[in-house]
C-alpha cells in the first residue's frame, strides 16, 4: 500500500471512530436528559399529593416539577421515547429532531423556561408529524394511521399547553396521543388473529368519539368529559375482545408476562373510563381518572413491551425472568390503595403515589438487572468460543 492510500484509509477510518464516538455521545446525553425529566416529573407528582422530599427549599425546580408534572411526563418523558422509537424504525437522522426537541423542552420546563419549554414541545410535534406522513407513504395500513393521528393529538396539546388553556382542555388531547400510540401497536398484532370485519369500523368509531370528547372538552367539559369517558371505557372492550393478548396470555414465560401486563392496563383503562364520565358530572373522580389511564393502563403498557423495544431500539437484550413480575404487582397494588382508600382519604392516596414511584424505580432495577444478568450468562460461552 503507498503513502496516499494509507493515508486516504488512515482519514477514513478516523472519520468513522469520531462519528461513532459523536454518536455514542450524543445518546448518553439524551439518556441522561430523560432520566432527568423523569426524576424531575416523578419528583413533581409526589409533590403535589404532599410528600416532602429531601430537597434543597431554597431550590426552584421543585416547584417547576410539580407545575409541569403531566407535561414532563407525558411530553418530556413519553414523547422522547415514543420519537426514538419511531427514528430508529424510520432509519433517518433527521427523525431524530423530534425526540431531542421534545427532551430539551421537558429539561426547559424543569428549569422554569415555560414559555421556551412549550414551543420546543409543539417543534417536536410537527417534526414527529412529519416523521409520521413518511412513515404512512411507505407503508399505509390502518395502524399506521392511526399513529399519524395520535401525532396529530400530541400537536394539538402542545399547541393549547403554549397558548396556556387549562389542564381540562389539554389532557385528553395528550392522553389521545399515548392511547392511539398504544391501539396502534395491538391494531397492528391484530393480523396475527382472524381479524373480524366489524373490528375495524368500530375502532375508527371510538377513535371519533374521542376526538369528539376532545374537541368538546375546551368548550364543555361535562359533555366532552362524557363522550371522552364512554371512548375510553369503549376502547377497553375493544382491546379486551379483539387483541391477542387473550390468548397469549395462556402461554409461558415472556409471552403470558406481557398478556398480563396488557391485559392489567385494559381494566384499568375501563376504570379510567368510568372515572372520566364520573368527573364530568360531578364527582371529585379526577385523580382516579388520570392516574388509572397514565399508570394504569400507560404505565402497565410501557412494563409490557420494554423487554421486546429495549432490544430492537437501545440493542439492550434481557434476560427476562419471574421477577418482572414483581414491579408489576407493586404498580397495580399501590394504584389500588392510591385509588381506593385514597379515593377519600389523604393519607393512603400519599402513600399510594410513593409506591406507584418505586413501582416505577423498581421496574428500571429490574430492566438493569436484567441486563446485566443477560451479559454474564453469554459472556462465558462466548469466552469459550475463543479458545483454541
Amino acid at each position: 500500500m503507498d503513502a496516499r492510500a494509507y493515508e486516504r484509509e488512515r482519514k477514513a477510518l478516523h472519520g468513522v471512530v469520531s462519528t461513532a464516538a459523536v454518536s455514542r455521545l450524543l445518546r448518553l446525553l439524551l439518556l441522561a436528559a430523560i432520566a432527568t425529566i423523569v426524576f424531575g416529573g416523578i419528583a413533581g407528582g409526589l409533590l403535589r399529593v404532599g410528600i416532602a422530599l429531601p430537597v434543597d427549599l431554597g431550590a426552584d425546580w421543585p416547584l417547576h416539577a410539580a407545575q409541569a408534572h403531566a407535561a414532563l411526563m407525558i411530553g418530556g418523558f413519553l414523547g422522547t421515547v415514543i420519537g426514538i422509537e419511531r427514528a430508529v424504525a424510520l432509519k433517518h437522522r433527521a427523525a431524530f429532531i423530534a425526540p431531542v426537541s421534545s427532551a430539551l423542552g421537558g429539561l426547559m420546563l424543569l428549569v422554569g423556561r415555560p414559555g421556551l419549554g412549550a414551543s420546543l414541545l409543539v417543534a417536536a410535534a410537527i417534526c414527529f408529524i412529519a416523521i409520521n406522513i413518511e412513515i404512512v407513504r411507505r407503508q399505509s395500513q390502518p395502524h399506521t394511521w392511526l399513529l399519524l393521528a395520535s401525532a396529530v393529538a400530541w400537536f394539538i396539546g402542545n399547541l393549547m399547553f403554549a397558548f396556556g388553556l387549562d389542564g381540562r382542555s389539554v389532557m385528553p388531547w395528550w392522553f389521545a396521543f399515548l392511547i392511539w400510540t398504544i391501539a396502534a401497536e395491538r391494531l397492528e398484532m391484530t393480523r396475527l388473529m382472524r381479524r373480524r370485519p366489524a373490528a375495524g369500523w368500530l375502532l375508527l368509531a371510538i377513535v371519533v368519539l374521542m376526538v369528539l370528547g376532545s374537541a368538546t372538552s375546551a368548550l364543555q367539559s361535562g359533555v366532552g368529559g362524557i363522550a371522552y369517558g364512554i371512548a375510553l371505557v369503549c376502547l377497553g372492550a375493544w382491546l379486551f375482545v379483539f387483541d391477542i393478548a387473550r390468548r397469549t396470555v395462556l402461554a409461558d414465560g415472556l409471552t403470558r408476562y406481557m398478556a398480563v401486563c396488557l391485559l392489567g392496563g385494559y381494566a384499568w383503562l375501563v376504570v379510567a373510563g368510568m372515572a372520566w364520565v364520573a368527573t364530568a358530572i360531578g364527582f371529585a373522580a379526577r385523580d382516579v381518572a388520570l392516574h388509572a389511564l397514565g399508570l394504569g393502563f400507560v404505565v402497565s403498557m410501557i412494563m409490557g413491551h420494554a423487554p421486546v423495544i429495549l432490544p430492537a431500539v437501545a440493542r439492550v437484550k434481557l434476560q427476562f425472568g419471574v421477577w418482572f413480575y414483581l414491579p408489576l404487582a407493586v404498580l397495580h397494588l399501590s394504584l389500588a390503595l392510591r385509588l381506593g382508600p385514597g379515593f377519600a382519604d389523604l393519607v393512603p392516596r400519599a402513600n399510594g403515589a410513593l409506591l406507584n414511584a418505586f413501582a416505577i424505580a423498581f421496574f428500571a432495577a429490574t430492566v438493569v438487572g436484567s441486563a446485566l444478568a443477560w451479559r454474564y450468562t453469554h459472556r462465558a460461552p462466548i469466552a469459550q468460543r475463543k479458545l483454541p
